[in-house]
């Protein structure tokens, strides 16, 4: 691949994903109390979710992004019920935070509800067998890019 294809194949990924990604933070689930949630807390709460408890220290640095505001955004989940912090059982200064099942459930709706986006949108585009194939493999791909 010549340094121009590769500009011009990172230049469109960066579009799309950019209004794609745009698109699908605009669905989100809301409980009962009509809370707001910022897609750094949803973020954390997924994080929390698919790799269980972390300390703090570790989940700022799986969501990069300093311990001060990851203690932030850990504080607003805790007080809308999401998250719970959990005192370390051989050091009293090292906390850990988990999931509630509130929290799981915001979760769960969220993604639900994308995806649910994604499948309308993907059969709006009446797409052939081959077309839905190579759309597959290129999230294959597109994850592979986002996990470095």
């Amino acid at each position: 691949m010549t340094s121009e294809n590769l500009h011009e194949t990172a230049t469109e990924l960066r579009l799309a994903t950019f209004r794609l990604a745009r698109r699908l933070r605009s669905v989100r689930a809301v409980d009962s109390r009509n809370t707001a949630m910022s897609d750094a807390q949803l973020g954390v709460l997924a994080a929390l979710r698919a790799h269980g408890r972390h300390s703090l220290t570790a989940l700022a640095d799986r969501e990069r992004v300093t311990a001060p505001t990851m203690s932030a955004l850990v504080t607003g989940l805790e007080e809308q019920g999401y998250a719970i912090r959990i005192p370390d059982d051989q050091d009293r200064r090292r906390v850990h935070v988990d999931i509630t099942p509130a929290g799981e459930s915001i979760v769960v709706e969220t993604f639900e509800r994308r995806t649910q986006l994604l499948m309308t949108e993907i059969a709006e585009l009446d797409l052939t067998e081959d077309e839905l194939r190579v759309l597959h493999e290129a999230s294959i791909l597109m994850r592979k890019l986002a996990e470095l």
